[in-house]
């Protein structure tokens, strides 16, 4: 269960099947955060601040259907080789994120590839899981002029080729160019609503909480909507411990149900 408030406290049951983490992996300084930006509030910020690792929760309501899209950003420095394992173990989908003017966070991004597939194939040979792995790259910054370039696009789309579950984008965060379409097409690989791409919901505030889990839930202003997204302002990270706990009961198959502790929103 998710707590939420508007005004006054509010329950939001996400059915177990339709919560999942999407993960963000890159070096520094390509753009992941502004790129989550656009998605959760449609902004970009022009300020640079490194990330040591934040976390956001999205809630939807798509034709009276509950869904849950937990977003874990991360470090572009991976003080914690141990820690990016277990975003990697716990991630249902990937946005790799390089800029196209820098050689060195495309080469990274291509070990991520690698370590994602490695990571992801050991646990899967020990659950006997058959899910596939969505995952988008995605070439940031494509509004510089082309001079400063350094990565060609066909070297990109080569990196995807091989993987029906894998796409390449060039997209520009500052400019929000190629960003929804990026998201639609992630989403659709991962077999979600495409309504969770970020132009084809309503988004509205944490005031209508109390109603927003409502199978008949609309807004009078709105006529032809039935997808609405929320973004929880006060999500937390579930713990550590409760990630390798469910990462333990996956591998010992102690149940076919999703068991990750749902973040508490104060």
């Amino acid at each position: 269960m998710m707590k939420t408030m508007s005004g006054a406290n509010c329950n939001l049951n996400v059915p177990a099947k339709n919560s999942y983490r999407m993960v963000v992996l890159g070096a520094s300084r390509v753009g992941k955060s502004s790129i989550v930006s656009r998605f959760l509030n449609g902004r970009f910020e022009d300020q640079y601040t490194p990330t040591i690792e934040d976390f956001h929760r999205k809630v939807y309501n798509i034709r009276g259907d509950m869904y849950q899209l937990d977003i874990l950003d991360t470090s572009g420095n991976h003080p914690f080789p141990a820690m990016r394992r277990l975003s990697i173990l716990t991630g249902d989908v990937f946005i790799l994120v390089f800029s196209l003017d820098n050689r060195e966070s495309f080469d990274e991004v291509k070990r991520l590839q690698k370590q994602i597939l490695e990571v992801k194939s050991c646990l899967k040979n020990k659950t006997k899981e058959s899910a596939d792995l969505p995952m988008v790259i995605c070439g940031n910054k494509n509004d510089h002029s082309e001079i400063f370039r350094k990565v060609r696009t066909d070297e990109g789309e080569n990196l995807v080729s091989s993987d029906e579950n894998c796409a390449y984008f060039e997209v520009s965060a500052k400019k929000n160019t190629n960003v929804d379409e990026m998201f639609y097409v992630l989403f659709s690989m991962a077999k979600l609503p495409h309504e969770m791409s970020p132009s084809l919901h309503r988004k509205i505030s944490i005031q209508y909480g109390d109603t927003f889990q409502q199978k008949s839930f609309r807004m009078r202003r709105v006529k032809d909507m039935d997808a609405y997204g929320m973004v929880s302002p006060f999500a937390r990270r579930p713990s550590v411990n409760s990630d390798l706990k469910y990462i333990k009961s996956k591998v010992l198959r102690e149940g076919q149900s999703r068991e990750r502790e749902k973040c508490t929103v104060q």
